[in-house]
């Protein structure tokens, strides 16, 4: 009869996989770009300084995504990432439109940059904290306040229209800082602002999209700070949009929440051969406050 020998098993190494650390390798690249910005800041070359956090905003937008793909969340990626975009989105661009414009202003250029980097930190810990938090599925869409690289987009905005246009806008420090504290209390404001993470895009919309996508990336490389400019300029145009969407939401799903009203009768009883529009709502279904 044949013996069958046991096979030694071959030792396996324990520990996380290297697709797992890719996320966080993204991180902590978007952070040397944000943390390089510094460093053309301090030397004065100001188009590379700006250019280091339109490279930290990309590579943030991709660690998340690339997280999701590689099912690679977790909690301290996300404590790595809040606390990259405070110090890419938050602090550096602070010091550098400080050091672009706001010096001549003393204490309060200062304390504008301060406001601003102040208001970022206050963002991401409110968005971190209620991250756990109820809320309507629609509200999912929306963030509360501007993002942090949006945020940063916005604060720059002033350099790069003194880029492409040749204005000083430097000169005017009073109008720089005002600008400044504008943005970061637009951080911590409770107003909705589109979250493109979870939008679908209808079949007949891929072509165009795609195609409006390729002209932006031209215009991009042909003449960057323009679009960027422009790009920037049009997410602000759509803060007010974003608001009414939520609002029209909110009350459509108030609306189907709200207890079985009738047709014909006006004391709230349904007659015979009334429609019902809704079942009395349980104690859960009323739409949270958005976060």
């Amino acid at each position: 009869m044949r013996r069958f020998r046991r096979r030694r098993s071959s030792p396996r190494f324990s520990g996380q996989s290297f697709n797992k650390l890719i996320p966080n390798l993204i991180t902590v690249l978007a952070l040397c770009f944000g943390l390089s910005g510094l460093r053309f800041a301090l030397t004065g070359q100001w188009e590379l300084a700006v250019a280091m956090i339109v490279l930290a905003a990309v590579f943030d937008a991709l660690d998340g995504r690339m997280a999701r793909l590689l099912r690679a969340q977790s909690k301290f990626g996300a404590e790595l990432d809040s606390l990259g975009d405070f110090v890419s989105f938050g602090v550096v661009p602070g010091v550098i439109v400080y050091l672009w414009s706001l010096q001549p202003l003393g204490s309060f250029g200062w304390m504008a940059a301060l406001f601003y980097a102040t208001c970022c930190m206050l963002r991401l810990a409110r968005f971190n904290s209620r991250l756990d938090d109820d809320k309507p599925a629609f509200a999912y869409n929306y963030f509360t306040g501007v993002p942090a690289p949006a945020g940063a987009g916005l604060a720059l905005l002033p350099m790069m229209l003194s880029f492409q246009t040749g204005l000083d806008l430097d000169g005017v420090p009073i109008l720089v800082a005002a600008w400044l504290v504008a943005v970061g209390l637009l951080m911590v404001s409770q107003l909705p602002t589109f979250s493109f993470k979870r939008m679908k895009v209808p079949q007949r919309m891929v072509l165009p999209i795609l195609i409006g996508a390729g002209l932006v990336i031209a215009g991009v490389v042909s003449a960057p700070w323009f679009m960027l400019a422009l790009l920037i300029m049009a997410y602000l145009a759509s803060i007010p949009l974003s608001v009414l969407a939520y609002r029209r939401l909110l009350r459509e799903a108030e609306r189907m929440a709200s207890p079985a009203s009738t047709l014909a009768d006006g004391d709230g009883t349904a007659g015979p051969g009334d429609t019902v529009v809704g079942d009395p709502p349980a104690p859960g279904d009323r739409p949270a406050n958005f976060h």
